[in-house]
């Protein structure tokens, strides 16, 4: 151990450097595998008003201690000596609760205060230095506290696979990955796994699959997907290290001479018997087999895809979701269980892995007052309307009002002008031929845009090849076009648009797995590409259902009951313990209100297996809209209706995870308020900062974003003067005004004039730009400073040298401040 060195005059990093790190490595832990410092769990919450965004500073755990790099253990917190020793440790329990770790040590270099979970009678004790615990001592401890039995060893200690980029899984990837495995190693057969779009559940699933493959636990295993676009996404990038063991099922042929399988249901059944491949190799042949999106139709007992899982019924079955699906007729919950994890979107914004959106309402008089056609009047096609009042639930299902479509397209054409013109968008129309109008519409409105290219607006759909052609394109960060796509159902689910930035609802949404896979098109982020948050632009009331406290919390299971099924005692139970049939409905009620009735919004069941992907199991390309038929929904056509916008109204997603009518102002002072209850402790902490630059970026960590708060207040206010007027309602001061007056109070008499002169122009440089620029001593080379010498010249003849310089600096900043 280090001795002779006077603790209070160290820094954290010298604690940990000189005492933290010789405890831990004599007690035995090995620096390189098992010993990780500056550990980032979460990434930072990005906060949006406006069109600004910034992201939230986040700490890291100082020291993370792991057994395997698959298994961590323990986290140590650190602070200087001139902290308590326990200081750190209930920034210790925040990290551990993220690893669901039991060991926690807190220190500030005299020895460790140690929080541990295994040990409920007596959970915190101080230790020495000399006495930290070694790895085999924690080890034998946790185990214990997970119930571990050896036998299973081998399985739960198999390492990730680590591709040598640095590359590891993320806190809640690797938290999905280890209960997953200890599941399946404790000889559980049905695994549920709920993660939400956007946060790597097929890296997750290659990461199980990777481990139970190299543990020799599980030898053939069948990776299953609905989508070809998933299989080859799956099988090029997260699954490629599986190299030449790997194969992707075609030709109606298994072929066992591989061990990982990557399949479509429809290359590996079908309506006729010649078409169930499955057949080929015997019920044993798999014994794991991965699901993934499994809240669509293979869980459903009606599915003619379900028949492939009960034919592997001995297999382990994982399944992978972000929208578990609970209805009356398909219950994820029922046939895997309760998930053994979950990482909910609103985890992940918290986290800062996901976007947070903002939603901007739009009404249409129509929708809202309805409209009613007059006597006798007809459609564009001849056709005599039927008399009745049409709303929002009518229009482009059985009413069609061009107007209405134009007034949608060209209010998706202002935001973007606004914003971004370029920003990729995905426009969900209620089904083909909405699209082809929405697209049509778009394109008269963007001539310029489409001039410059001819797919800038874009209709992708399943009964399109040229618009599923170009599918690759709009996904693709690198490629430009197509930037607006409009479609139905195609684009829902399994479209990894990392960079949109506009979803457009003018479908109307009843299903909350739908709205949630909806939802995901655009919670990616990309930071390369500057996509940090996204837009929901809703004309048909559909994020209503944000307000719906399934959108984010656990799946129940929700199944229609009759009394045939109460005639034994498991039923009998279920009513003992207060689950009424009665109560058991499907989904939810109708987000347009009472007067709608949700059978009219909830799409027909596939013919074949319950999905609304894929018109026929053999269809490898994946379909949409196939139940679409013209034929059979009467809609009428007209125009020359007048329509237009009522209102429309900003929302934001709030630090609650709710939907929030907010000005940014609003947001301010809420957020000031929990830092500072009072002027005077702001001022106070503001006087007493050598860098009042410091503080602007604090509180712009905290979200606070000055670029949004000027454009709504002011843009030649200081910050300081606009939390002053914003949080505690003082009078607005301009950074011009607060100037004038410390020239009024003539207090650079006291210096000489050529520092009269240099002060007197950081003052005026004060007024124009804001104090940041005067605390740049790198100001001194701009104009007018660099007609009077270079900076060490300036500082040297006027002040005498830097010290002088910065104490007159802060003087002046003193004298900027002066209340009064």
């Amino acid at each position: 151990m280090t001795t002779n060195i006077n603790k209070t005059k160290l820094s954290e990093s010298d604690i940990i450097s000189k005492f933290i790190f010789p405890a831990v490595k004599n007690a035995g832990w090995d620096d390189m595998t098992q010993i990780r410092q500056e550990v980032k769990l979460r990434d930072g919450k990005v906060i949006v008003r406006g069109q600004a965004a910034a992201r939230k500073k986040v700490k890291s755990a100082d020291i993370v201690l792991y057994h395997k790099p698959s298994m961590p253990l323990a986290v140590i917190e650190a602070k200087a000596n001139k902290h308590e020793i326990g200081k750190g440790m209930q920034q210790g329990l925040d990290y551990a609760s993220l690893l669901e770790v039991p060991f926690i040590f807190a220190s500030n270099g005299d020895g460790f205060i140690f929080h541990d979970k295994t040990n409920p009678a007596q959970l915190e004790t101080e230790i020495r230095l000399e006495d930290f615990p070694t790895p085999q001592q924690l080890w034998n401890k946790y185990c214990i506290w997970k119930g571990y039995k050896t036998e299973h060893l081998p399985v739960i200690t198999q390492d990730y696979h680590d591709d040598g980029s640095g590359k590891s899984p993320r806190y809640y990837q690797l938290q999905a990955i280890n209960k997953t495995v200890e599941a399946v190693a404790a000889g559980q057969d049905r695994v549920l796994l709920v993660m939400a779009t956007g946060t790597g559940k097929t890296y997750t699933a290659f990461q199980i699959i990777w481990r139970l493959w190299k543990a020799k636990a599980k030898k053939r295993i069948l990776f299953l997907a609905d989508r070809n676009i998933l299989v080859d996404q799956t099988k090029t990038n997260d699954f490629q290290p599986f190299g030449s063991a790997m194969t992707k099922i075609t030709g109606r042929t298994v072929d066992p001479a591989y061990e990982i399988h990557l399949g479509l249901y429809q290359a590996l059944t079908g309506p006729e018997e010649s078409q169930k491949a499955y057949k080929q190799v015997d019920p044993d042949f798999f014994d794991l087999i991965v699901i993934d999106e499994c809240h669509r139709g293979s869980a459903s007992e009606d599915s003619a895809w379900r028949e492939i899982l009960d034919y592997f019924s001995a297999a382990t079955h994982v399944g992978l979701t972000a929208t578990p699906k609970e209805t009356d007729e398909v219950s994820n919950i029922e046939y895997f269980g309760d998930p053994v994890y979950t990482y909910s979107l609103k985890q992940g914004i918290e986290d800062g892995f996901l976007a947070p959106y903002k939603v901007v309402r739009v009404d249409i008089d129509v929708d809202v007052q309805g409209w009613r056609p007059t006597k006798g009047q007809t459609d564009k096609d001849g056709n005599l309307i039927e008399d009745r009042i049409y709303n929002q639930k009518d229009f482009d299902r059985t009413m069609v009002i061009d107007e209405r479509t134009d007034l949608v397209a060209q209010t998706i054409t202002n935001y973007l002008k606004r914003t971004d013109p370029m920003a990729k968008t995905i426009v969900f129309c209620n089904d083909i031929d909405h699209a082809e109008r929405m697209r049509r519409a778009l394109v008269n409105l963007n001539p310029e845009q489409v001039a410059k290219n001819e797919k800038y607006v874009m209709k992708i759909t399943g009964d399109d090849e040229i618009g599923k052609a170009q599918l690759d394109n709009f996904i693709n960060p690198k490629k430009a076009y197509p930037v607006i796509a409009t479609t139905s159902e195609l684009m829902t689910t399994g479209v990894d648009a990392k960079t949109c930035k506009l979803v457009v609802l003018d479908q109307g949404i009843q299903s909350m797995t739908k709205f949630k896979q909806i939802i995901g098109r655009g919670t990616r982020i990309d930071d390369r590409y500057g996509k940090l948050w996204f837009t929901i632009l809703d004309f048909k009331k559909a994020t209503e259902l944000f307000a719906d406290e399934r959108f984010d919390g656990e799946a129940e299971r929700v199944k229609v009951v009759t009394p045939e099924d109460f005639d034994d005692q498991d039923d009998l139970d279920d009513i003992i313990n207060g689950i009424d049939p009665e109560d058991m409905t499907e989904e939810g009620d109708s987000p347009f209100g009472d007067d709608i009735d949700p059978a009219s919004i909830q799409e027909p069941e596939a013919p074949y297996g319950n999905t609304s992907e894929s018109n026929d199991p053999r269809n490898t390309s994946g379909g949409e809209d196939w139940w679409t038929d013209e034929d059979k929904v009467r809609k009428y056509h007209v125009n020359g209706v007048q329509v237009k916008a009522l209102a429309e109204r900003v929302q934001y997603y709030d630090s609650d995870g709710k939907l929030v009518t907010e000005s940014f102002k609003g947001y301010t002072r809420k957020t000031m308020k929990n830092q500072f209850a009072s002027l005077d402790e702001f001022t106070k902490r503001w006087n007493e900062a050598d860098r009042k630059q410091a503080i602007i970026d604090e509180l712009a960590e905290e979200g606070i974003i000055w670029q949004a708060l000027e454009d709504e207040v002011g843009k030649d206010m200081d910050p300081f003067d606009m939390i002053c007027h914003v949080v505690y309602d003082q009078p607005a001061l301009t950074r011009k005004e607060r100037a004038e007056n410390v020239k009024k109070r003539n207090y650079f008499t006291k210096y000489g004039e050529t520092a009269q002169q240099v002060l007197n122009t950081l003052l005026d440089k004060y007024a124009d730009e804001g104090v940041q620029e005067i605390e740049n001593i790198h100001v001194l080379k701009v104009k007018p400073f660099d007609e009077m010498g270079r900076p060490l010249e300036i500082i040297k003849n006027s002040f005498g040298g830097k010290p002088q310089y910065m104490e007159a600096v802060s003087e002046l900043e003193a004298e900027i401040y002066k209340l009064g």
